[in-house]
Order: C-alpha cells, then sequence, then structure tokens
C-alpha cells in the first residue's frame, strides 16, 4: 500500500533554507494594526514513513506539509489561529480569526510576547543534506533488509512484528513585532523492529531501533541486536521475589523517569502546585551525584534546537546542582508570573499550537569514565535490572511523586545479570528516588524524546513479585 499527500503547496529542499518562510512571516508581521502585537510563526516539512512485515512493504507514506500560527494581544487578550496552507488566501484570514478570537478572551496582566534578551543563540548544525537526495526505493529497502535480519538473527527469534523507518525534514521561521526574528531548520531519521522470541511455550517481545540525523546514521546491526537481545534474555522469566532491593534501570528505562521529572521542572507547574518540586528551591532534593542540565545546545540531543518556540536563543539550563534543587524552566509567560524571565525553553507542537516551557534535552553528569552498564551492575552487586515499564503515566505521577509501576527485567547477582523475572512491582517515590541515587551512568545515549538515556541504579526500593 502506498499514499502520497502534499499539503501547503511549498517543498522543502536542502538547497532553498528557510530563508523565503523567515520574508513570509515578516510581510504577515508587518500586517499588524496600532494597538495590537503580533507573532507568526510559519513551518513546513518532508516525512516519509516505511513499514515492512513478512518480506513485503505494508505501508508507504511520503507526506510534505506547511502551516501558520499567528497569535494577536490587543490590550492583554491573546488570541490565537492556524491554517495548514502556506496560501497567499489564508494568511491574511488567519490573521484575521486570531485578532477575532481575541476579542473573546480573558485579559491577563501576564499574557505578552518574548523580546530579544541579549543571548546570543549558539549554532548547531541538525541538518543533512544528504537525506533529500535518498531515492524511495532505498528508504523501503532498508526497511525490508532489517526485517529480514531481524527474522535470520537468532534461532529463537519466532516473528517479526515490523520493522519500520522513518525520516522528517522541518524547517522553521517566527517573527513578532515585538524585534523576535528567528529561522531555523532540522533533519531527523531513525529505523526500529520489534521481534517475538520463543522457547517451548515461553515467549517475550522486544524492540530495537537507531536514530540519526539522516539516512546514513542508521544502523540496522544495532536495531537488531538491540531487539534480539532484549526478547531472547528474558526468556523463562518468572515472577521476582518481594523486598527491598537496589533497582538498576536500563538507558531505556532512565529516558522515561527523566521525561516525568521534566514535568515537574517545569515553572508553570510549579506556579500551578503541579509538580512536587514547589517550593524547594535552594534546598537538597538529591544525592551528590545528581546533577540535571536541559542543553538543548548540544548537537547530539535529539531535542537540539538553537531557538525556542518563542524565538529566543535556546541556552544551557543547570536544574539540579549536585543535588540542590538551582532553578525551573519558563518561557515567557510563566516567568512573568513567577517574576523571573524566560529561560529561552519554550516548545509548542507545530504551528497548530501555542507555546509552553518545557525541556528538549534533559540529561544527567555521567559518572565515571568507562562506567557503563556493566559498571553499574558491577558496582551494586546485588539487587534488579529493569528492562522496560509498565503503567507509567497511571502509576507515576509528577505533582505527588508518587511512583509504582510494572516491570519485568532480569536479578542481579555477584554483578552480573541472572536470571530473568516478570510481573513485578517497583515503588517509591519520585522524592526518595532522588535522595537514593546509588550511581550515574557514564553511557550516554541520546534517544528520541527529551531526555538522554544512561544507566541508572536507585537504592531501596520496594519490589512485590511472588
Amino acid at each position: 500500500m502506498s499514499t502520497t499527500i502534499d499539503r501547503g503547496g511549498l517543498k522543502v529542499g536542502a538547497a532553498q533554507g528557510p530563508d523565503d518562510l523567515l520574508a513570509l512571516a515578516e510581510r504577515v508581521a508587518g500586517w499588524a494594526t496600532s494597538g495590537e502585537e503580533v507573532e507568526v510563526y510559519v513551518a513546513r516539512g518532508d516525512e516519509t514513513e516505511v513499514r515492512a512485515y513478512d518480506g513485503e512493504v505494508e505501508s508507504l507514506t511520503s507526506a510534505t506539509s506547511a502551516g501558520i500560527g499567528i497569535r494577536v494581544i490587543v490590550g492583554h487578550k491573546l488570541g490565537f489561529a492556524w491554517a495548514g496552507s502556506l496560501d497567499e488566501s489564508v494568511l491574511g484570514e488567519t490573521l484575521a480569526e486570531a485578532r477575532d478570537n481575541a476579542t473573546f478572551a480573558t485579559a491577563d496582566e501576564h499574557v505578552r510576547f518574548a523580546v530579544p534578551d541579549g543571548v546570543a543563540a549558539v549554532p548547531v548544525d541538525l541538518w543533512d543534506d544528504e537525506l533529500a537526495a535518498v531515492p524511495t526505493t532505498d528508504k523501503v529497502e532498508l526497511a525490508l533488509a532489517l526485517e529480514a535480519q531481524a527474522r535470520g538473527a537468532d534461532p529463537r527469534i519466532r516473528q517479526v512484528d515490523a520493522a519500520d523507518y522513518g525520516d522528517a525534514s522541518v524547517e522553521v521561521a517566527l517573527v513578532s513585532t515585538r524585534g523576535i526574528r528567528a529561522s531555523s531548520r532540522k533533519t531527523s531519521g531513525y529505523i526500529s523492529v520489534g521481534v517475538i522470541a520463543g522457547e517451548g511455550e515461553a515467549s517475550q517481545t522486544a524492540g530495537g531501533f537507531s536514530v540519526g540525523r539522516g539516512f546514513a546514521g542508521l544502523d540496522p546491526d544495532k536495531a537488531t541486536d538491540d531487539a534480539v537481545k532484549r526478547a531472547v534474555r528474558l526468556l523463562g522469566a518468572t515472577k521476582g521475589p518481594s523486598g527491598r532491593s537496589t533497582v538498576v534501570f536500563d538507558r531505556r528505562v532512565a529516558t522515561t523517569l527523566l521525561s516525568v521529572v521534566s514535568s515537574a521542572l517545569s515553572g508553570e507547574a510549579v506556579a500551578k502546585g503541579r509538580s512536587f518540586f514547589a517550593g524547594r528551591l535552594g534546598e537538597q532534593v538529591g544525592e551528590l551525584v545528581l546533577t540535571l542540565v536541559d542543553d538543548p545546545t548540544d548537537p547530539r540531543a535529539y531535542g537540539a534546537a538553537a531557538y525556542d518556540a518563542e524565538g529566543l536563543a535556546c541556552r544551557r539550563n543547570v536544574l539540579i546542582d549536585q543535588g540542590v534543587l538551582r532553578g525551573f524552566l519558563y518561557d515567557t509567560v510563566a516567568g512573568s508570573r513567577a517574576g523571573t524571565s524566560s529561560t529561552g525553553s519554550a516548545v509548542r507542537g507545530g504551528f497548530a499550537g501555542t507555546p509552553g516551557p518545557g525541556c528538549r534535552a534533559l540529561t544527567l553528569a555521567p559518572g565515571p569514565e568507562g562506567y557503563d552498564e556493566d559498571g553499574v551492575l558491577a558496582a551494586v552487586g546485588e539487587g534488579l535490572f529493569v528492562q522496560s515499564l509498565t503503567g507509567v503515566h497511571s502509576g507515576v505521577s509528577p505533582i505527588s511523586g508518587d511512583f509504582s509501576v510494572g516491570a519485568e527485567g532480569l536479578m542481579i547477582r555477584d554483578g552480573k545479570l541472572a536470571e530473568p523475572v516478570r510481573e513485578i512491582t517497583v515503588a517509591s517515590t519520585l522524592q526518595k528516588m532522588l535522595q537514593s541515587l546509588v550511581a550515574v551512568g557514564a553511557d550516554v545515549e541520546w534517544l528520541p524524546g527529551i531526555a538522554a538515556g544512561q544507566t541508572l541504579a536507585v537504592g531501596d526500593m520496594q519490589i512485590s513479585g511472588s
């Protein structure tokens, strides 16, 4: 099955760049009338997705999109409108709709647009010129080859759920009547594969992936090896023991945990009392090994960016330093409510959304060089290694800090992985977990999402199994 979608009438090209988008945004912002402020956000992108199953292409999608989001402020009232097109006839209509929506809004003294704050943008190269030149047939062949490779990687692999290829190219420009003028572009690609391993009546599922800025950086060996290893080593898993234990979280799980913690570091969440960090600025909230930084200027990060979603330069923000809570993340409005300024941390979900504060590239200061998964396991000696979690959205609260989730993994004995376990519950609170951090790995891996992965060990957690 093959589907091609073309929306917005503008095509992304490696040689074109976002300059024409910037000119368009400046032109629309220039339509502002006396007494109003206008912010114009325009974007366009290409994406390709391929799914291979049972030696055939199950689906192929190629899509081009473009759109505009306009915010208008009149008398502390904010109006917003968007359109999935950059056609000339749509631009004025979208501005008129934003103006109309502002008349129905409630006045808020904190509503405002960002103004240049003198912080210079760090140039980060996030664009792969070669991606646009890769034929679709090569992308299809990669997905098919990945599926075949996973199927034959181990005699215990009974089935490959699917093998996927995906890439995206996005260009953005933002202009406001407050002096903001910014543009950026980014490419990304991934491959992933899911497998089912079996031995006797037992079976286990797992997935592996590889990510990069373009086609050439994708590694099918890494994706296959990861999926097969994770599935095979859990074969024969039984319910684990109950008690209190040190828990080692693998890199992929650690990314999930940091993403939850990031919600509690939003200045907006703190102002609304929806963060377990509220009222604790300057306090010791974690062990000395805990230094947590959001740094979108690191080009290795999947969420790296030169500018935030309000057009301010992204910057390195130290949130927790050697266990002490040093700050929160703010966009312009949240900063105003807190009596401070933006930290260059506005994020938004494209032209159809409005900005809010959030993390882009969260990571912990790594442990000693060479302190990888094996090194952390050896240091822990005895405990539980968690490979995957279930029930995170319902069992973990960034408001109260409650933490109770399902898990599967392997026991740790004599500093090495031992028998596999399943159907266990791991419980604590996020507050106590930060204060019981035993080890932070040096094995930093930038994964899809807002946080890096690295092996983490947390002491004194409640394990409930058989």
